[in-house]
């Protein structure tokens, strides 16, 4: 909002009318910069573009739930699908991507995450106890196999705490996300930002904006630079410690046990955002591919995603 205050400063609007029209014009640019255009996501109708079709005829004629597909296959440099894939959406907990990369570009794995009582207030109750401590590698492992959300909050507020060397830890979290825009802005990301370091809806607005395409870009710059992040979304149960307690994480993906050679996943729902689902596998070894679906329904995108794993299963063998 600096900039929305430093134009109402600068001008006296009561003085003409043409200063109260500029005022009003720089007002909404300002303001729809600061929701991130959230209303000028484009036309996402059914713009199905499958991509080198001379490639393959594998994925003619797929129907699919998703507003939003991208399909890439990593070793080719090629898109072997299109559907919408620069389309700005809601990401949901896909976020939790951002969320994890940053947290161990910022501070090592093991440094001590300890749940303070205010954490605990996001939405959905994955178990985690207030005044426990956790290992950041383990917390993040947690957070994004079961997708919790208090576990996001937890690792966002302190690590942007520590960095500032500040006992507000609210600050710390919005320094947080700042430095989850500044590094999809450095990633070349152009329809990416972050609200929150969840994903949630706040109110009308999603906790975070994305393409098909950018969350692609996004999964391949982790697997190729620190690969270690999506190791355990590959699993379907993990059992990770705090200093006081076992906790049991269930993988919010159902069908990680079906996709062949999977190296990766994420989900994401609500009520914005719909069905989110990003996967990557290497079916061959040596012939990574990644799916990411934005847009289905809470069932669909795992419909979606099979759809498109035999697609690329009968591209590979071709």
């Amino acid at each position: 909002m600096d900039k929305f205050e430093y134009f109402r400063n600068k001008y006296d609007i009561s003085k003409s009318l043409l200063a109260l029209n500029a005022f009003f014009i720089l007002s909404i640019v300002v303001m729809s910069f600061a929701i991130y255009t959230v209303n000028s996501i484009p036309d996402i109708s059914d713009k199905t573009v499958p991509v080198k079709k001379h490639l393959s005829r594998a994925f003619d004629n797929i129907k699919l739930q998703a507003k939003a597909v991208y399909v890439y296959d990593i070793k080719n440099g090629v898109a072997l699908y299109e559907k919408n894939a620069d389309a700005q959406l809601p990401l949901a907990s896909i976020t939790k991507l951002m969320m994890a990369l940053t947290a161990v570009e910022l501070l090592p794995k093991d440094t001590e995450i300890t749940i303070k009582k205010e954490f605990l207030a996001e939405e959905g109750d994955s178990g985690l106890l207030a005044n426990e401590s956790w290992k950041m590698k383990y917390l993040l492992d947690f957070s994004l196999v079961s997708s919790s959300n208090d576990g996001a909050r937890s690792i966002a507020s302190v690590i942007g705490a520590t960095k500032l060397n500040t006992t507000d830890y609210d600050l710390g979290r919005q320094d947080f996300i700042k430095k989850m825009n500044e590094k999809a802005q450095a990633l070349g990301l152009k329809q990416t930002f972050f609200i929150n370091e969840t994903g949630l809806d706040e109110g009308n607005i999603s906790g975070a904006y994305g393409s098909a395409k950018d969350i692609e870009s996004l999964m391949q710059y982790i697997l190729v630079h620190n690969s270690e992040i999506l190791e355990p979304t590959k699993n379907k149960f993990l059992s990770l410690d705090s200093d006081t307690k076992e906790h049991k994480a269930k993988n919010t993906n159902t069908d990680v046990s079906y996709i062949p050679g999977l190296l990766a996943s994420k989900t994401g729902y609500t009520d914005m955002a719909g069905g989110n689902l990003a996967v990557a596998f290497d079916p061959t070894i040596g012939r990574p591919i990644i799916i990411v679906v934005l847009g289905s329904t809470i069932d669909g995108r795992f419909d979606d995603v099979d759809k498109l794993v035999k697609a690329s299963l009968e591209y590979v063998r071709e």
